[in-house]
């Protein structure tokens, strides 16, 4: 692993950014020495404590109150919060001399050149020769920070920026000097993809580098447009989020949650470095000026371009600067795009619209597509690292030039000519060529327009792309759920792709089938997918229906095939690996339990949730659950049976659910030898080799065992706790009612405790309490209102 290469690491900086880079190092393993500047003066509780500013305690304060910080904050930094224990508090006076062991150093102190400047003559008086230095500035020279120091600093040095917040955003823009070694370059965009779990651009040393430099061009053409055209705030959000591939925040709501004061600095930074027309857009508007000035920054302070008043949201006027109601923008155009598949002929319908949304949206894309490609070659070397960082950085569906190509690259330049705008030389030679596009597939294989030809666009190897898989080599079977596709080496995977990637009978058809095909012919099997999520359940319209027309017994035959299809997966002469990631509730992991090994992306959301829609697990997973605990204990270690039980149905009664694959571990929804991959985007390459690992060790099938259960009296014991929440009023009689047939599940129903029971009585009992479950009115009354409204009744 190349994290041996950097078993240590420092972080200079303690603030958000730099205890949240702090921490995602810790998330995949690495000790990290936090260090922050030494306080000033005492604090109230200090001087109580008869502490003084001699004291360790007080010189490494902040650091450590940092560190405390990232406990609380939301979205949690850590993924697991045992994990603060790898990063150490320190201070840049007393601890620079503990540079000596470590092998990177990120500073990422206040933005001020002559500040940084100070900080890397010190660190080159202490670091070890052949360690590696970068800034995260989000904007300052990098070439600048370098001078004056040795040699092998300089050579080993570069800009790594980070976006906020580290844990979660892809992006990792990486800017090297003209001193940098290729090869430390080189070592660093590998270690960035495969140990960070980074999508890494390496971008010129230009103002804001690529994505804040597009991102904030294209934030304040919005807000110019806006206030060219009369549109309110709320109407703009209503048209530039999802509805044009965009963050559900859109423009407004996604300034309030960065923050005023922060964007407001991004975009100086700019304005103080360019001239003529660039400046212009550059400079931030009146209205967003006063804004700062009255401390209106967003989220943090309470109010910004949105103020929350009790349930109601009201959006600010920037003309009065007073707030009213929120408005949304409904023209011809948004209705006809929301009835096309697919972003592109969603952007597509409404930039050539001519009403109020298509005039708005063809005067900021255009804008910003020029933009984009006048900077082509100042910011970044090629097309593909600009859509990149606009995607990674951003949560754009498509970057600049992939959206050109969707609205159509001819017809649009044309009508910006017909209106007078300079088209970059590059693009009109480009169709002077014949080349009508930025982007191109040949053979599967996507290629990008450069310098007057195409050349293949390079992806990590460990990128495995499903789409360009089915179209080289097509599928082994398909249905309406599920296709089986030869992922290559002898390894199969079963993707599911119906809608929200539910599970119904088609799934459970192809999952049969995926079994028998792979036990023949090839040498395990993958079960994952590149959907949104890897899986959020059973097809609960459909088990409604049959429950509302009162046909249990065809619901009775769909849980007893999903459990056979499941015992196939668990009891497979070929391992089976499952790749979750995103969201895997209820049925999605119930798929994955049974597994011979999970292989879990970092972001990893799992849980067995049907008590949220009235229901308990009914495709095995109370059984899967309990066992997995069980399998968790030590050979031949006296264990607490009871204790078990209570764990397992304290998860299932309280839907809990993991913020994390490594929280996932810590709920024994994942075991020790399951595996969890840091970059998404290597998930399904991690799993194959899973798949293969275990094949070369001779994969022996599981051998059916019995399984302790704690019984009636475990059964009792189980209802107590909930028996006061019923009393105290935080569960009601129907709450109850479930938590009353969880409890007998896992107990393993009217037997002794300490009994062992065959796999399948335990299915029965499953079986027959979801069915009984589904008859009840208000378990319907749940399920209707999760499928209307998209969240749990409590009745």
């Amino acid at each position: 692993m190349l994290n041996q290469l950097i078993k240590k690491a420092a972080v200079l900086g303690s603030g958000v950014m730099g205890s949240g880079i702090a921490a995602h190092l810790a998330n995949i393993g690495i000790p990290t020495l936090l260090l922050d500047i030494v306080p000033r003066e005492l604090t109230k509780e200090e001087e109580a404590k008869g502490l003084t500013l001699a004291d360790q305690q007080v010189r490494n304060r902040i650091a450590a109150a940092n560190i405390q910080k990232l406990l609380k904050q939301k979205p949690a930094p850590l993924t697991a919060k045992k994990n603060l224990a790898l990063i150490e508090a320190g201070n840049l006076e007393d601890d620079l001399v503990k540079l000596k062991d470590v092998d990177w150093v990120i500073e990422v102190v206040v933005e001020n050149l002559n500040v940084k400047k100070q900080v890397f003559e010190q660190v080159d008086k202490f670091r070890k020769p052949g360690s590696i230095v970068s800034s995260n500035t989000s904007g300052i020279s990098v070439e600048a920070m370098v001078e004056g120091r040795s040699d092998d600093f300089k050579k080993n040095f570069l800009g790594t920026h980070f976006f906020n917040p580290p844990r979660y955003l892809k992006l990792l823009e990486m800017i090297p000097t003209q001193y940098t070694d290729p090869e430390v370059l080189s070592f660093m965009k590998t270690f960035g993809e495969d140990v960070l779990g980074k999508g890494v651009v390496v971008a010129k040393d230009t103002p804001n580098f690529i994505g804040n430099r597009i991102g904030t061009y294209g934030l304040l053409i919005t807000v110019r447009e806006m206030l060219n055209g009369g549109y309110s705030v709320g109407e703009i959000d209503s048209i530039t989020g999802p509805l044009i591939g965009r963050a559900k925040s859109a423009t407004f709501r996604t300034l309030d949650v960065v923050g005023l004061d922060t964007f407001y600095h991004v975009a100086n930074n700019v304005y103080d470095s360019v001239q003529g027309e660039e400046k212009e857009v550059f400079e931030v508007p009146a209205f967003m000026k006063a804004m700062v000035e009255k401390g209106w920054l967003g989220s943090k302070s309470g109010q910004g371009f949105f103020l929350k008043k009790g349930k109601e949201i009201l959006e600010l006027d920037p003309n009065t600067l007073e707030y009213g109601p929120r408005k949304k923008l409904a023209t011809p155009s948004v209705e006809l795009a929301k009835q096309e598949k697919g972003t592109g002929n969603k952007l597509k319908a409404l930039v050539y619209a001519n009403d109020r949304a298509g005039q708005f949206l063809w005067n900021t894309t255009k804008h910003s597509l020029i933009y984009s490609a006048q900077l082509l070659g100042e910011i970044a070397d090629d097309i593909v690292a600009i859509d990149r960082a606009m995607k990674w950085g951003f949560g754009w569906e498509k970057g600049p030039f992939e959206n050109w190509d969707a609205i159509g690259v001819e017809k649009s330049v044309q009508k910006m000519k017909e209106e007078g705008i300079e088209v970059p030389e590059w693009v009109t030679e480009m169709l002077e060529k014949g080349h009508t596009s930025f982007y191109k597939e040949e053979n599967g294989e996507l290629y990008f327009y450069h310098k007057g030809e195409y050349q293949p666009v390079e992806f990590n190897p460990k990128a495995i792309d499903l789409k360009k898989i089915k179209k080289q080599k097509g599928v082994i079977k398909k249905n309406g759920g599920a296709s089986l596709i030869d992922i290559g080496d002898g390894v199969a995977l079963l993707e599911f792709h119906s809608p929200n990637n539910a599970i119904g009978l088609d799934i459970v058809q192809m999952i049969n089938f995926a079994i028998d095909e792979v036990e023949k012919n090839y040498k395990g099997l993958v079960i994952g997918n590149q959907g949104k999520n890897f899986c959020v359940g059973a097809n609960l319209a459909m088990m409604l229906m049959e429950a509302q027309d009162d046909n249990i017994p065809e619901l009775d035959m769909v849980v007893r095939h999903l459990h056979n299809a499941l015992l196939k997966v668990k009891y497979s002469s070929k391992p089976v690996v499952a790749a979750p990631f995103g969201m895997t509730l209820g049925g999605g992991a119930e798929v994955c339990l049974p597994a011979a090994h999970i292989q879990a992306s970092s972001e990893t959301y799992m849980g067995l949730v049907e008590v949220g829609v009235g229901l308990l697990p009914g495709g095995g997973g109370n059984k899967e659950l309990y066992i997995k605990h069980l399998e968790s204990l030590p050979n031949g270690v006296q264990f607490d049976l009871q204790n078990v039980a209570n764990k397992v149905f304290e998860s299932i009664a309280t839907a809990k659910v993991s913020t994390s694959a490594e929280e996932a571990r810590e709920n024994n929804f994942l075991n020790f030898a399951d595996g969890i991959s840091i970059n998404g985007d290597h998930l399904l390459y991690d799993a194959k080799q899973a798949v293969l690992a275990l094949h070369e060790k001779g994969y022996k099938p599981r051998v059916r065992r019995k399984v302790p259960v704690v019984g009636e009296t475990g059964y009792a014991t189980l209802l107590l706790g909930a028996e006061a929440m019923r009393l105290s009023g935080f569960i009601s009689e129907h709450d109850m009612k479930i938590a009353k047939k969880i409890a007998y599940v896992i107990a393993g129903g009217k037997v002794p405790f300490g009994t062992e029971v065959d796999e399948q009585y335990l299915l029965d009992l499953e079986r027959e309490a979801f069915l009984s479950l589904i008859r009840e009115p208000k378990t319907q009354q749940r399920m209707q209102h999760m499928l209307v409204k998209g969240k749990p009744l409590r009745n």
